[in-house]
Parts: structure tokens; sequence; C-alpha cells
């Protein structure tokens, strides 16, 4: 339970204790906020000394009386206005003329409480300062997070393209300097590989670019009726050009026709995502198993490898943005660590979710749960 902090100015003494007791089993809740706050009271029966107390910690909530021997409250204000941090201040008046409430407005005060007032006009008035303070601490929060977000996604962002940027210019420069020679063909291999580099970058950018267009919820999206077996065996066919390659078969068990209400290239997106992934992450002369089923009201889809699997470790980690799994085993497998999590992105909009097994050199089964009849 959170604690807010109130110091209580005024010159009655009854005024002050009658503050205390009134808040002290008093508790908010603001429905934005997470949890109950209560409060904390001190008390100072002076300007001068409510301004010592403030100079040693500022309180959160301020209740300063207008009429003081000697400071007034409106002297109070004037003396915190410089604060780096100032409270939430309510104002007791008795017999307040507009100049007074404007003035004490201009100088910072947040809200009026009239003397004489029954303790639920003292909460109510509290009760509206702390919702403002706990919402505003709320979007500082909010606003912080952001900040070390977008710090880390563009420190993240740097160090993926700043690997193959250094290959690429690393073969150039090989070649600048005729490493090899004068013959063309001896620089093969440098071309073959910077052609790779640069893929893996351009496949970055793209991930990056459906992500951010699904997270934004800025995507256009074009709900249709589908057949999900037909986009299944699409994607299988597409991922089959590599699988030949290394001799991994791809089988595909589904109905003869899957409708699905949906859209087309987020479905591609995490049928395309999921093969590629099973390919790479194979052996030589492995196989990918893709199904297609129902579960009540869900379609699933599950996609299984025999590839080099990985640890209950890695598995936790799997679905982050920018995580690839950096072992012996996938030094040479490129990718831009964004693809599974624009999958379970993508399962989401679907009230569904993606679920992984895994064993090392056994194999990983990738299991999408969609639902039959989406709302969005």
């Amino acid at each position: 339970m959170e604690t807010l902090n109130v110091l209580v100015v005024d010159d009655e003494v009854g005024m002050r204790a009658g503050v205390q007791r009134a808040l002290r089993n008093f508790t908010v809740t603001v429905p934005e906020v997470p949890g109950e706050v209560r409060f904390a009271v001190a008390q100072a029966e002076s300007g001068e000394e409510a301004l010592r107390t403030i100079s040693a910690g500022t309180p959160d909530i301020l209740l300063l009386d207008h009429k003081l021997p000697g400071m007034s409250g409106l002297d109070v204000l004037a003396g915190i206005a410089d604060l780096p941090r100032t409270p939430l201040t309510i104002m007791i008046t008795a017999y307040a003329s507009i100049e007074t409430a404007v003035t004490a407005t201009k100088r910072g005060a947040y809200d009026f409480l009239a003397k004489p007032f029954t303790p639920n006009e003292l909460k109510s008035v509290v009760r509206k300062a702390a919702g403002r303070l706990l919402l505003e601490r709320q979007a500082r929060k909010l606003a912080d997070e952001k900040r070390r977000v977008r710090f880390e996604f563009i420190r993240v962002l740097g160090h993926e393209l700043k690997a193959p940027l250094g290959a690429v210019t690393g073969y150039l420069d090989l070649m600048a300097r005729r490493s090899l020679g004068d013959e063309l063909g001896d620089y093969n291999r440098f071309i073959e590989r910077s052609q790779l580099r640069l893929e893996q970058m351009r496949k970055l950018i793209v991930d990056l670019l459906d992500m951010t267009r699904i997270e934004s919820g800025q995507a256009r999206r074009e709900l249709v009726d589908l057949d999900l077996t037909e986009a299944l065996r699409a994607a299988a066919e597409l991922a089959d050009v590599a699988a030949r390659e290394r001799g991994i078969s791809i089988r595909v068990h589904a109905p003869d026709e899957l409708p699905l209400h949906a859209d087309r290239s987020e479905i591609d997106m995490v049928l395309n995502n999921l093969l590629s992934n099973a390919v790479k992450y194979n052996r030589d002369g492995g196989a990918v198993e893709a199904t297609l089923a129902t579960d009540d009201a869900h379609i699933v889809l599950t996609v299984s490898d025999t590839g080099i699997g990985m640890s209950q470790d890695e598995v936790g980690t799997l679905f982050g943005e920018f995580t690839r799994i950096k072992n012996a085993k996938t030094r040479d497998i490129l990718g831009s660590g964004l693809g599974l999590s624009i999958v379970k992105k993508i399962a989401q909009l679907y009230n569904g979710d993606v679920t992984v097994k895994s064993e090392p050199d056994v194999g990983t089964t990738f299991t999408v749960r969609l639902d039959a009849a989406p709302t969005q």
C-alpha cells in the first residue's frame, strides 16, 4: 500500500488534530492505478514552520490555511514556488475573496476547502488530490518506461545492423585492396557473403516495419474469408525451395479446406516465419511437419522440425524482440530476431497465443491457436 504524505498548516490546534483524525484510517483507490493509498499526516502551526518542514522533505499534499500568524498562506505559496518539487496545495479559507482565490491559483494552489468543513468534505477534496497525484505519477512512470524501451530498442537495433555492415565493409575493403589479386572470380566468396549479409539487413528492416505496423495499430487490416489450408500449402511451397537444397522434407497435414476470417498478410507472416525457421534450424536430411486441426473454438496450427532444438532456458527467452538463440550450432544461421515476436503479436490479434516445446538435438514444435471467429 502506497502512502502519501500530508502536511496540514493551521494555527488552530483543534483543526490540525481533526484533519489528522479524519485521515488516519482513510484510504483511496484510483481505477487506473493498482493498489490502495493511505495518508501520513504531519502538522505545522505557522507559515515559517511549514517552510522549514517542506525544505526538509516536500510533502505530497499541503493543506494550507490562508490566515496564519506572521506569514500568510499566500506567502508560503510564494516561498515554495521555486522548489524543484512542490506539493499539491489545498487552500483552507474562511472568508477569502475572489482576488485571494485568483492569487492563490496563480501561485500554484490546486483546490480550496472552506471553513468550517466536515470530515467527509475533507476526505472528498483529499481523494481528488490523491487521484491527481497518482495519475501524474503513473504518467511519468509510463513516460520513463517508454524512454527506456526506446533507448533499448535503438541500442539493440544498432547492434543488429552493425555486425552485417561491418562484414560487408570488410569484404569491400579486401576487394578494394585486391587482396586476392586481379582475377574477379577469386572474389566470388566475398561477393556471396556480402549479399548474404545485405539480405540479413533487408530481412531485419522488413520485419521491423511489420512489427511496428502491428504494434501501432496503424496497419490496414483486410479481414476476409480465406482457406487456411490453401495458405499453409502455399507457405510450404515457398519454404520448400530452401528445404530441398538441404534434403529436408516438408509434409502438410490438413483438412481439404479450413475457413478462417482473417487478414491474409498476417496469416502469411505467421506461416512463413514458422516454416522458414523450421527449415533454417533443422538438420540436413531432416523433416518438417505442419498440421492444421480444430480444437473447440480454436484453430490449431503445429509446426514441428527435427532440428537442433533448444534448452528450456533458451525457450524462455524466445518471444522477445531481437531475441536469437546464439550458440555454436546457430552461429551461421541468419535472422532478424523479430519473427517469433511478430508471430506472437499476430496470434494475440486473433485472441490466441503461441507456445513451444523443444529438446536439444531432437527438434522443436510450435503450436499456434487462433480464434476460429475473431472479433477484431
